[in-house]
């Protein structure tokens, strides 16, 4: 399966963003780690530390999963694995964190999708969603590089399934939603340029580590979900 996006790319060098959601997420990131849809598997470095086991790279597009070993950087403790698939080709195996970074909202059954992903889940396991945030600010890049939706709160809160304890439902990236609603009414921009979000990476995303909690995650460009399988 070929992926039709092209914000791999783009987003790669965001390292400060990466950052800032990795840091929120890092603690529930241990054992035995699934990453579905990881792409480039640029996520690892920055979620991975000496508790990780061993972190699995499922991806349907052997392009990319081929660039994997290149941009993963895991410890030298934490055993890798690459797999050509969905999730529909990990039936029957268990984790104790599966991954889901900018990827939901690409799969067009995301309730079956999270089922899945909690039947994979070891007990006290945690599920982990970074989803753009915001259906009024889906664009025409959102619909070019295959977005079937944005997130609010009460969705993906529904989305989840029953048994779920959710540990963090919060915005993220405030600075960058008002950035990104002042794009969709006034510039309306068909997609990012490099310098755009290389601009958005080194002064927005730090501003939005202060304004963030001033709102108290009330909004943001994107969604952040960590819940546990009891």
């Amino acid at each position: 399966m070929k992926y039709p996006g092209t914000e791999l790319e783009l987003f790669r060098h965001a390292a400060n963003w990466k950052r800032r959601w990795a840091t929120a997420v890092r603690p529930f990131v241990q054992g035995h780690v699934l990453e579905v849809g990881c792409g480039l598997g640029a996520n690892a470095h920055h979620v991975c530390h000496d508790r990780v086991l061993s972190y699995t790279f499922l991806e349907p597009d052997a392009h990319l999963l081929a660039q994997v070993p290149e941009h993963a950087h895991l410890p030298p403790n934490t055993a890798q694995r690459s797999v050509q698939g969905t999730s529909r080709d990990m039936a029957g195996e268990r984790f104790d964190a599966v991954l889901y970074i900018d990827v939901l909202e690409h799969i067009e059954d995301d309730t079956a999708e999270l089922q899945r992903a909690y039947d994979m889940l070891n007990p006290g396991g945690h599920l982990i969603i970074l989803v753009p945030a915001f259906q009024f600010l889906y664009s025409p890049f959102d619909e070019a590089i295959g977005h079937h939706r944005r997130y609010d709160r009460p969705l993906l809160r529904a989305r989840m399934p029953a048994g779920l304890r959710i540990h963090r439902l919060r915005y993220l990236d405030s600075a960058g939603f008002l950035l990104s609603l002042g794009n969709k009414l006034m510039l309306r921009s068909a997609a990012p340029t490099r310098a755009q979000v290389l601009f958005w990476d080194r002064w927005i995303v730090p501003l939005s580590r202060i304004t963030d909690p001033l709102v108290a995650h009330a909004f943001g460009r994107s969604l952040l979900a960590v819940a546990q399988k009891p």
